[in-house]
């Protein structure tokens, strides 16, 4: 954990220095374009590789509730450069679309790259079996390790990051705070207290988007800065089988804080979509959001004229002296090893992560949060939510979410998050269930101690 804190700690003070060119994005190239070509970068010439001599197309699957502004962006100018066309295949999201990744992985049915998460469900897909080693590539070099670590299985990385990280905790509405004269709370009493003068002044102070089942799990999974600040070792003895969500206090208390805002939130919740929070988030209707900040980008879709209206802080923990920030790896980009166009595929990903590739990038579709690189910079015009998160990486008081550090997340944490909040289950009984549902997993993984 230590090792995560001090390269998010790197990565703030670069990305203070903020300017659009340098940064906002991927990841740099290769180590000859980044050392011995930095003369031509500044200038707008990165040394690429030649084009290919006939034109190969690559298919890349990929969320379908991905703004692909960006990246087809990045296609269209490898395209010109390299005379490589890229077709973009759209999948589900959620679990439907979890269950196609794995469908077509095990079918030999695998479009030549795939975007996908990054952490326990990347490694879940068993990527030494499917993907391509890219350890030894050059155009990795300035991935920070804590990203590397997300994408490895016994020391080989198998992706790329695809874009930016994300903070996990609070959306909140910040007219209606200065409306209201609130200030960002840093313990949880104060939230709770905030949480009574929103409901005193007729709005919902917590928005409940149960609809969408896997929106439940945030309160929970933005809370493991707190975990890993009260027990450090917690990731390490939950794979192990040596710690339980039940049985540890500071993760048990996730599931008491989620079920303690259930006096808070909109009567509605279970009927709610995520569409709809967002809604009722920029309208200020709904005041706070239990959310992670890649949903600043669907605001600024949607909404574009509120944008500026939504900040993010923390989950809090129980004192102020406690207060950090919960990160998510950016997703993953890997390489089919079964693809007839692997080099060509390398050269893709290789633009992608240059400091032309991620300009860009970072010129069609604005970052969640800093990216994953030693020397990236924000853009000027980054959403007021994403510079409400560097003080924390700036103060090294950032931890990855568990699924970064722990290959585990049991696949029903979505439904037993929602029984847990609207008091079907106590928090003892929540965290009880989770724990078994964890079981099953490892069992499936065959982790050691199990």
């Amino acid at each position: 954990m230590l090792r995560t804190k001090k390269a998010f700690a790197l990565l703030s003070s670069t990305v203070l220095l903020a300017g659009v060119l340098a940064g906002c994005g991927g990841n740099n190239s290769t180590t000859n374009t980044n050392a011995g070509n930095a003369e031509n970068t500044a200038n707008g010439d990165t040394e690429t590789s030649p084009a290919t001599a006939e034109k190969v197309t690559l298919k890349i699957l990929i969320d379908n509730q991905t703004s692909l502004d960006g990246y087809q962006a990045v296609a269209d100018e490898i395209e010109k450069r390299f005379n490589i066309a890229t077709e973009f295949d759209l999948r589900p999201g959620g679990s439907e679309g979890d269950n196609l990744v794995k469908t077509r992985l095990a079918t030999g049915d695998m479009d030549d790259m795939s975007f996908y998460n990054s952490g326990s469900l990347f490694k879940a897909l068993d990527p030494a079996k499917y993907y391509v080693d890219l350890s030894d590539e050059p155009f990795l070099s300035n991935v920070m390790d804590v990203f590397k670590e997300a994408v490895s299985v016994d020391g080989k990385v198998y992706a790329a990051p695809g874009g930016s990280s994300q903070g996990g905790g609070w959306l909140y509405n910040k007219k209606v705070y200065a409306e209201l004269g609130l200030s960002v709370p840093k313990t949880w009493a104060e939230l709770m207290a905030n949480n009574e003068k929103i409901k005193a002044a007729g709005k919902t102070a917590v928005i409940g988007s149960f609809k969408d089942s896997w929106t439940a799990q945030v309160v929970l999974l933005a809370d493991y800065y707190n975990v890993q600040n009260e027990v450090p070792t917690f990731a390490d003895d939950y794979t192990n089988n040596k710690a339980k969500f039940a049985t540890t206090p500071a993760a048990l208390r996730g599931f008491e804080k989620m079920q303690e805002l259930k006096p808070y939130l909109n009567e509605d919740n279970l009927a709610t979509t995520y569409d709809t929070a967002l809604k009722m988030l920029t309208e200020g209707t709904g005041v706070h959001y239990p959310m992670i900040s890649f949903a600043l980008s669907a605001i600024n879709s949607t909404y574009p004229d509120k944008i500026n209206d939504i900040g993010v802080f923390a989950q809090p923990s129980d004192t102020a002296d406690k207060n950090g920030l919960t990160v998510w790896m950016p997703g993953s980009l890997a390489i089919y090893k079964e693809s007839p166009h692997v080099e060509e595929a390398k050269k893709w990903m290789e633009f992608f992560l240059s400091p032309e590739g991620v300009a860009i990038l970072a010129s069609k579709t604005k970052p969640d949060g800093p990216y994953m690189l030693t020397d990236a910079k924000l853009p000027d015009d980054s959403y007021e939510g994403v510079k409400d998160m560097l003080p924390y990486f700036d103060a090294g008081t950032t931890a990855s979410a568990l699924e970064f550090e722990s290959p585990l997340k049991g696949p029903n944490l979505p439904q037993i998050s929602v029984e847990n909040a609207v008091e079907i289950k106590t928090p003892e009984e929540s965290a009880k269930a989770y724990d078994k549902d964890v079981e099953k997993q490892a069992k499936q993984l065959g982790l050691a101690g199990w």
